[in-house]
């Protein structure tokens, strides 16, 4: 069985709509640029052709992600719990006294302006589990770090 995807509400509505645009306007789109250069004669040594069929070759490969990540999710609110969990907003503050913010989900919950802690990622992982007052260490590509878990509330998007 292919392993689930957490998303919020608001992540799965944005993963739909950008499927619907993609289905619609933009294969359509690429469909006119493929005729277009087809049109402009030779397809051995045709820029534009080359060009276009990338564009579909790559957009045809999102709709499969986005379709196979909206098959496997699992779209649900977080309950406060007390400890974090996937679908969390955790404040932390680092060993130089600055407090920072993050959102413990898979990437395609990114929401702008919200620090993003993927949960397979060295500090989601740290994360998760934690509740407020732990004191939490990760190792990465810069070297370890500890963090201290200040508050844990649901994502609200």
């Amino acid at each position: 069985m292919p392993e689930q995807t957490f998303l919020t509400p608001e992540a799965k509505a944005k993963l739909e709509a950008e499927l619907e645009e993609l289905t619609t306007t933009g294969r359509a789109e690429i469909e006119a640029r493929i005729q277009e250069a087809r049109e402009m004669g030779d397809l051995r040594e045709n820029a534009d052709y080359d060009a276009a069929k990338n564009d579909q070759g790559l957009m045809e490969a999102r709709i499969r992600q986005i379709t196979h990540i909206l098959n496997n999710a699992e779209v649900r609110e977080v309950e406060d719990t007390g400890e974090v969990v996937i679908g969390s907003l955790v404040t932390v503050v680092d060993d130089d006294g600055d407090e920072m913010e993050y959102f413990v989900a898979p990437p395609e919950n990114k929401q702008p302006g919200v620090l993003l802690a993927s949960p397979s990622g060295p500090l989601g992982t740290a994360l998760l589990g934690s509740r407020v007052g732990d004191e939490v260490s990760y190792d990465a590509p810069a070297g370890m770090f500890t963090v201290k878990i200040q508050k844990i509330a649901p994502f609200r998007g």
